[in-house]
């Protein structure tokens, strides 16, 4: 090989190696770059996971306080209808009892003359007397309207009559005793008011 061929190979070897050692450069950058943006793209990630995240632990903890606050009315509801069972429970039974009530008072109201039937009448008052005592351990007790202004709420007109005794709107006789049970009206007095 002659120099003018040597120096050209040589020449041709420099700008391959120089070649080489740029897209060994090039390569290294781009592998930088890669990595570079490999971290870009994993710190945006990690931002929109922790952004998930946190709406999701968001929801989560307002479903949480739902959840909560509905136990919390579940709970005061449930006390109040127990409160209200045990202070309004018997009152189906006492709708039951009021027309018994109402015949022994009939009954009691009749006027008798012979000892036989005297002793038969104290011995229905005693049971009478029974009766009314364990209504009103359960709360029950008699409206009183004789005499009172009327009430729509505890009163039931059936007549209004002229009346000199009393004032105008006032309870003048009571036809039917009516009743309360824990101060809720089971029934209403029926009476005549006067006018």
């Amino acid at each position: 090989m002659t120099d003018r061929s040597k120096q050209d190979y040589a020449d041709q070897e420099t700008v391959t190696k120089e070649q080489t050692e740029q897209v060994t450069i090039d390569e290294q950058d781009i592998e930088i770059l890669n990595e570079e943006k490999a971290e870009t793209i994993e710190a945006e990630k990690s931002d929109e996971e922790i952004q998930k995240l946190r709406e999701e632990q968001e929801t989560l903890q307002n479903r949480l306080l739902r959840v909560q606050a509905d136990y919390e009315n579940f709970k005061r509801r449930s006390n109040e209808e127990k409160i209200k069972n045990r202070k309004y429970g018997a009152q189906n039974l006492v709708e039951d009892l009021l027309p018994v009530v109402d015949n022994f008072q009939r009954g009691l109201d009749i006027q008798t003359e012979s000892d036989e039937t005297n002793g038969l009448k104290a011995g229905l008052d005693m049971v009478f007397r029974q009766l009314k005592d364990a209504l009103q351990k359960e709360g029950v007790k008699e409206i009183d309207a004789l005499g009172k202004p009327f009430d729509p709420n505890s009163h039931q007109a059936v007549m209004k009559v002229e009346s000199d005794e009393f004032e105008s709107n006032t309870v003048v006789e009571v036809l039917q005793s009516g009743y309360t049970l824990n101060d809720r009206v089971i029934r209403p007095a029926m009476v005549k008011v006067s006018s």
